[in-house]
C-alpha cells in the first residue's frame, strides 16, 4: 500500500575543487601567463577572496566551469513540475512509465495537512489507498502488460506521488535557482529541498555560496508588496548558519554590510 516518504538529499558529484577551478577562468581571461603557470599560480593561493570579488563585478559566466550532480527522493510530482522549469540544469527522473507500483507506491504528506491533526492525515491517508486501488484496477483491466499498461494506469496516480531524480547545475544556475526557490515565497516542498541543495554546497564551496540564496540576503527584496516582511531575520538566520560551519568572518561582515 501506499507508504509516506520524506526529502533526502545528496550531493552525489562536484567538479573537483570547484572554487579552484572557477578563478581559473577568471584569471585566465585577464593574463598573458601560460596554462600551467596560471594553473600553478592558482593553486598555490587560496581563493576566496577573489571569487568573492568575481560576485561583487558580477562576473558570472567563469561560474558555469563547476557543475553539481544530486540525487534526490522524497519529492512530489508537484515539485518536479516547478522544478523542470529551470532549464540550464540536466534531469535524469525515475519513469512511472518503466516502474509499476502495484506494490504501493510513495507518497508526499504536506505539512498543512498534517497540521490539521490525525484524523486529517487519515483520510488523506485513505485517499491514497484508494488512488492506489485505481491504479491496481486499471493494471488488471489493462492486461498488465509491463510499461505498456503502466504508461496508462498512471493517470489515476495523485500528485503528492513521490519521484526520485537524479539532477546537475553549474554554480552559476544554482545560485539563480537558489535566489527564487529558497525565498519565503517559493513553494515549501522546492523551498526544502533548494535548502537542502544550498546546505550541502556550501560545505564543499563556501566562496561560491554564502551569500547564495533570497534576494533580500544581498539587498532589496525582490518581491515588491508582496514581500513577506522577514529580511532581518533571513539575514540572521544566514549569519548563523555560517557561524555553525565556521565560516571566515568577513563572510558575515559581508552579510551585515548588505
Amino acid at each position: 500500500m501506499p507508504e509516506r516518504k520524506k526529502l533526502k538529499v545528496e550531493l552525489i558529484r562536484h567538479t573537483l575543487s570547484p572554487e579552484e577551478t572557477i578563478a581559473f577562468g577568471a584569471r585566465l581571461c585577464y593574463s598573458r601567463a601560460t596554462i600551467g603557470d596560471l594553473r600553478e599560480r592558482v593553486e598555490k593561493k587560496d581563493q576566496h577572496q577573489f571569487i568573492e570579488r568575481l560576485l561583487d563585478m558580477g562576473h558570472e559566466s567563469v561560474l558555469e566551469h563547476a557543475s553539481f550532480t544530486f540525487g534526490v527522493e522524497g519529492v512530489s510530482r508537484v515539485l518536479l513540475a516547478q522544478l523542470t522549469r529551470h532549464r540550464m540544469a540536466s534531469f535524469s527522473v525515475q519513469s512511472q512509465r518503466y516502474v509499476s507500483y502495484e506494490n504501493g507506491f510513495g507518497y508526499i504528506l504536506p505539512p498543512r495537512i498534517e497540521a490539521l491533526g490525525a484524523d486529517a492525515v487519515a483520510e488523506y491517508q485513505r485517499q491514497m489507498d484508494q488512488m492506489q486501488i485505481w491504479y491496481q484496477e486499471w493494471q488488471e483491466k489493462l492486461g498488465k502488460t509491463g510499461e505498456g499498461t503502466n504508461e496508462d494506469a498512471r493517470f489515476v496516480l495523485p500528485n503528492a506521488c513521490e519521484t526520485r531524480l537524479l539532477m546537475t547545475m553549474n554554480a552559476r544556475e544554482l545560485r539563480h535557482f537558489f535566489r527564487l526557490r529558497m525565498c519565503s515565497r517559493a513553494q515549501w516542498e522546492i523551498r526544502e529541498m533548494a535548502s537542502e541543495m544550498h546546505r550541502l554546497c556550501l560545505q564543499v564551496a563556501p566562496a561560491l555560496f554564502a551569500d547564495a540564496g533570497p534576494a533580500c540576503l544581498r539587498g532589496k527584496c525582490s518581491e515588491g508588496e508582496k514581500t513577506c516582511g522577514r529580511m532581518n531575520e533571513i539575514r540572521k538566520e544566514r549569519q548563523e548558519l555560517l557561524s555553525s560551519l565556521n565560516m571566515k568572518e568577513d563572510n558575515l561582515e559581508k552579510l551585515e554590510d548588505k
